[in-house]
Parts: structure tokens; C-alpha cells; sequence
């Protein structure tokens, strides 16, 4: 069957269409994407801007309309945690209800941590044993560790890249006391976590999803996404704390000129940058490896499962 994943989050809204059936990969048929920045169009509150609204209606309804085009027999949609977090999200999902038909469950945090963790286990398979999965978002991070199907802890903290970065860097290039502010905020952040998952050992395999880190680890010097899935991509804790420094007196149209890093995640870069960074410390990883199936993936494995 073909089935559409409309995966609504806090950079981007982003459909992706996928040829299905039980018992085999989902084979990637179409695209459909647009920058949303939902994590930026936020009022003091956090509640979602009359524009950020408009555009959000607008691009799920062009959304839609794709996967129509597309012949999807079936359109999973979800959102994160900008729309989760925001005060107006009631008002916000009746309207998009109301000039779209399309009903938008939204997943808690610890959801986001355990179907991303569903597609890094079904990737890696079973003989990568024990798995620690990060995922930076736009609005979160989420960490999960375990050795089924369904991870053993999994948690979801506010330190997404587009958050952090409306947040805490304004400036461009930010202010070195504004970096240095959120370097702590960030590690004060996750320290809290390392003890719920340290009790279950040390993982055998270190993964990583997202945008975020698939672009850390290219200007690292990782291989392409024209060289394919199935080329293996690492990243380094080493290299990390050789890049952050450097990234930090960047400009975003100088972070742009980066091997793999787009005009519209360039903002967001150091910020994700230094939330990596800080997990690998943390959880003492010295090298993780990026996987190319994350939240929409494991959306899509979960529907199959459920298949009659």
C-alpha cells in the first residue's frame, strides 16, 4: 500500500510518502517539505503566533493535497513538540481541523523517543545489542536506551536547536557570553537524565538521528547524502569539540557556505551543535553512528505492525 507520513514539527512540515507492506522496508516514493520554523513563530508565551497559524493551515493543506496527487491510501499525520508545548494548541488543531479535514494527533516527548528508537532498532537489527538513540529536534531532544523493540528508558528534554537558538543566541554571530550561558543551561539539562539510563549499563551501539546531527557530522567529514543510505557516517566526540569553538564565531550566512548544512538549519547549527556535543560528554560517547531512519520511519513501521 501507499502511505503518507505527514510529520508536522518544529523546523519543518514534512510529508513522506513511502511504498508499504508488512514484513518489508518502506520504500521512499515521494517528498513534500517545506521550512516552517514553527519553533520561531512563537509569542512570549509560547503560544502560536496568528502567523505562524496561517502558514501552518496553509502548508498542511498543500501537504495534503501532495499526497492526494500521490495516490496515498492512507496519510498518518502527527505533530511535535511546538505544537505540543504551545498554550494555544486546542485552537490551533481545531482550525487546522476545521480548513484542512485533517484530524492532527500530537505525540507526547516520550513518544517521539520510543518510535524513533523503534525505526533505529528495526535499521541496525538485533546484533547491535544494547542501543542508546539521540534525536535533536527543532523544539527537543530525545534519548532512549534499550534492547527490544521497545526501549527500556526514554525521555524528551526542551533543548531542541530552533528553541534554543530564539531563546538563548540571538546575535549573529552570537555573543560569547549568550554561548557560554547556554552551554551550562544545556548541560544542566541533560546531567539531570545520564542517571536514569547509566543504571542499565553501557550500550553496545550509540545512534543518532535528525537533521541536526546528519549535518554535524558532514561538515565533520562524513560521506554525502548523494553517497547513499547504506554508507556508514560516524560522529566523533573529538571532532565536535574541534567544530563548536569555531561555529561559535560564525555568522548564519557563514555556517550556509558548509559542506551539507542548508540555508535554513545554518540559524540553528551551534545550538544543535552544542547540544550534541553535550550528550556525547555526558553519557561518555566517544563516537555514534547516524542513522537515516528516525521519527516518520518508525510512524510508518508502527502502522504496519498493526496491519491485519
Amino acid at each position: 500500500m501507499r502511505l503518507g507520513v505527514l510529520d508536522v514539527g518544529s523546523n519543518t512540515v514534512h510529508l513522506l510518502v513511502v511504498d508499504a507492506h508488512p514484513g518489508a522496508r518502506p520504500l521512499p516514493a515521494h517528498s513534500h517539505k517545506e521550512q516552517l520554523r514553527l519553533a520561531e513563530l512563537l509569542d512570549e508565551r509560547g503560544a502560536i503566533t496568528p502567523e505562524g497559524v496561517e502558514r501552518l493551515v496553509s502548508v498542511i493543506g498543500e501537504a495534503v493535497q501532495a499526497a492526494e496527487d500521490k495516490g496515498c491510501e492512507d496519510v498518518l499525520p502527527f505533530a511535535t513538540s511546538a505544537v505540543r508545548e504551545a498554550p494555544n494548541a486546542d485552537e490551533v488543531l481545531a482550525r487546522v481541523k476545521a480548513e484542512t479535514g485533517v484530524e492532527l494527533p500530537v505525540l507526547s516527548g516520550e513518544d517521539e523517543a520510543r518510535l524513533t528508537f523503534l525505526a533505529v532498532r528495526r535499521w541496525f537489527g538485533w546484533s547491535a545489542g544494547k542501543l542508546l538513540v539521540l534525536d535533536i529536534g527543532g523544539g527537543s531532544l530525545e534519548i532512549a536506551y534499550g534492547i527490544d523493540e521497545d526501549p527500556d528508558a526514554a525521555v524528551s528534554l526542551p533543548l531542541g536547536a530552533g528553541r534554543l537558538t530564539s531563546a538563548w543566541l540571538p546575535g549573529d554571530p552570537p555573543d560569547p557570553a549568550d554561548v557560554k550561558a547556554l552551554r551550562r543551561h544545556v548541560r544542566a539539562q541533560i546531567a539531570r537524565t545520564v542517571g536514569e539510563f547509566s543504571r542499565f549499563g553501557a550500550p553496545d551501539h550509540v545512534v543518532a538521528t535528525s537533521k541536526t546531527f546528519k549535518q554535524l557530522a558532514r561538515i565533520a567529514g562524513a560521506a554525502r547524502e548523494a553517497d547513499g543510505l547504506y554508507v556508514q557516517r560516524d560522529l566523533t566526540r573529538k571532532s565536535l569539540e574541534e567544530w563548536v569553538p569555531r561555529l561559535a564565531t560564525m555568522t548564519t550566512a557563514e555556517r550556509s557556505t558548509l559542506p551539507g548544512v542548508s540555508d535554513g538549519r545554518a540559524s540553528q547549527l551551534l545550538a544543535g551543535a552544542l547540544v550534541a556535543e553535550a550528550a556525547m560528554d555526558l553519557f561518555g560517547v566517544d563516537t555514534l553512528e547516524i542513522c537515516p531512519w528516525a521519527l516518520r520511519e518508525g510512524v510508518i513501521l508502527r502502522r504496519l505492525d498493526h496491519l491485519p
